[in-house]
């Protein structure tokens, strides 16, 4: 008689299988990047416009760029704290609410009819923007699965790196075309359109759900709050006051750092804090945003330097300087579809650290721009510069977020997108406070150089002298008008010389960050 086989005394139980969202997936990456591009594309599509905008609201330069750092502000401010409103909100009612509320002040922007109600209105602009770019990033690693997180990321970067660039043209041209309004009135239909596909295509993750009803950290997002207000009225008002020179300046920075370290500590003794910060002990996690915050102070340090160079020296008008930094848009756009069709395929270090070297090649070639240039010498740097930015962004977004449980995301994705915006606010403010300082040591080291026995330039004063006394001139007059003339030569070239100095500085920093790519570790295959 045979006996009974063997019955086995435990059994594992059956893991479940992980969430995946019921609509297609590339429905999902166009809802949620209709509305990203939007909201990045309005960070600097109003910059050209301040003129206008300062003369049709009788208010002076100064105030009109409130318009730009008040948005910044309440950005700032929401972007890290995304993570916690949804999981009391829900993630899909807190991206219709920011949808709505961005839309809804884009039409008081352009209704506007003097400059408090534009400034109060483009900060809810910033609240609802703010809440949309983490969302985003948070959704779309969500939806696809980690072998295609590089074809998810090279999708939310075509949006983040892209629609910065064609910002300034299009805000050019709508205001050289229409009227400055316009540059917000473009917003309706674009609002429309993603609160449809947003109410169709859009479903919360199952765990998203655990934390409908717990406590809320009112220290914590005041202290936030506090820290990133004057920390970014200080970077883009600090030039004007002459930084440390300036009382309001100190007390600006003591604050900030003061409010940050309360913050600090606030979130990590809270039970329940407004920001998780515990993500930070994942060391990929920490070296990408580390890596991100330099590539956001070179990227932004860059598209910010650049229209001002074509403006200012070369006297382009804001419509031919924007599509002379356009074509950096198709080097980005190609590096996108390179690196998310080799993503899955290649080691993301090497990807990354390529993508540092090109970018900083590509923006030390910038540093040997002059005078006499033309277009295309300004396209060709531009789109390898371009293609090096689209060729950092998506290895680093998926190796930063790589060894994070899905749940963690999104908090992540909270502080990940606020360190390469903060990066990026230091970057410009750096950039400019160099371009002014370095303009001034070179104008005094040219000036210096400039005496009665320096044979070149009593040659060219000589020369302009002849010229305007051939025109009628009187020698009195056409001497004045020569030495005017020469002066006007050397401060050219003074400030030729300082924007060289800061696309130097922007290039070497992004070399000497390539390193930086050898810590992550390396993300598992799933």
């Amino acid at each position: 008689m045979t006996s009974a086989p063997a019955i086995p005394l435990a059994r594992a139980a059956p893991q479940p299988a992980p969430w995946t969202p019921s609509a297609n997936r590339w429905m999902i990456a166009a809802s949620v990047m209709t509305a990203t591009f939007m909201v990045v594309l309005d960070s600097s599509v109003a910059n050209v416009a301040l003129p206008h905008i300062a003369g049709n609201l009788s208010a002076s330069t100064d105030e009109a760029t409130w318009v730009l750092t008040s948005y910044l502000v309440s950005n700032a401010i929401m972007i890290p704290a995304t993570s916690w409103i949804a999981g009391r909100l829900g993630r899909k009612r807190l991206l219709i609410a920011s949808i709505v509320l961005f839309t809804v002040a884009s039409l008081f922007c352009g209704l506007a009819v003097n400059m408090p109600m534009l400034i109060l209105a483009r900060i809810l602009q910033g609240v609802g923007g703010g809440g949309m770019q983490p969302i985003a990033q948070a959704i779309l690693l969500e939806s696809f699965p980690p072998r295609e997180h590089g074809t998810a990321m090279a999708v939310y970067g075509t949006g983040i790196v892209v629609a910065p660039v064609i910002g300034p043209t299009l805000g050019g041209w709508i205001t050289d075309t229409y009227s400055w309004r316009w540059i917000f009135y473009i917003n309706l239909p674009v609002g429309v359109l993603a609160l449809f596909l947003v109410g169709m295509f859009i479903e919360d993750p199952p765990y998203l759900r655990r934390t409908l009803h717990a406590a809320i950290d009112y220290a914590g997002f005041a202290f936030m709050a506090l820290w990133l207000g004057s920390l970014q009225l200080m970077l883009d008002k600090g030039q004007e006051s002459d930084w440390f020179g300036a009382v309001w300046i100190r007390c600006a920075f003591f604050i900030s750092v003061a409010a940050f370290l309360a913050f600090v500590v606030r979130e990590l003794r809270c039970r329940d804090p407004i920001v998780q910060l515990h993500v930070l002990r994942n060391r990929n996690f920490l070296v990408g945003t580390l890596v991100t915050a330099i590539f956001g102070f070179g990227l932004y340090g860059v598209t910010a330097m650049l229209p001002l160079f074509l403006q200012t020296l070369l006297g382009y008008p804001a419509l031919d300087s924007g599509l002379a930094v356009s074509p950096r848009g198709l080097g980005s756009m190609l590096a996108m579809v390179v690196a998310g069709s080799i993503a899955a395929r290649f080691d993301g270090r090497v990807m990354l650290a390529s993508g540092l070297a090109i970018f900083g090649v590509s923006t030390l070639m910038l540093s040997h721009l002059n005078l006499g240039i033309s277009m295309s010498s300004v396209a060709v740097p531009n789109i390898i510069n371009g293609f090096g930015g689209g060729l950092v962004f998506v290895p680093l977004t998926t190796m930063a977020m790589g060894r994070l449980r899905r749940e963690e995301i999104g908090n992540a994705s909270g502080i990940y997108n606020l360190m390469r915006n903060v990066g990026g606010s230091i970057g410009i403010a750096t950039a400019t406070t160099l371009l002014v300082r370095r303009s001034q040591v070179h104008q005094n080291y040219l000036v210096g150089h400039l005496t009665a026995g320096a044979h070149t330039a009593s040659g060219v004063v000589a020369g302009l002298e002849a010229k305007l006394s051939q025109s009628g001139f009187d020698a009195w007059t056409a001497h004045h008008m020569a030495v005017g003339a020469m002066y006007r030569m050397v401060e050219q070239q003074a400030s030729l010389l300082a924007y060289s100095d800061s696309f130097s500085l922007l290039g070497w920093l992004a070399l000497l960050a390539i390193p930086l790519a050898m810590l992550f570790q390396r993300v598992p295959k799933r």
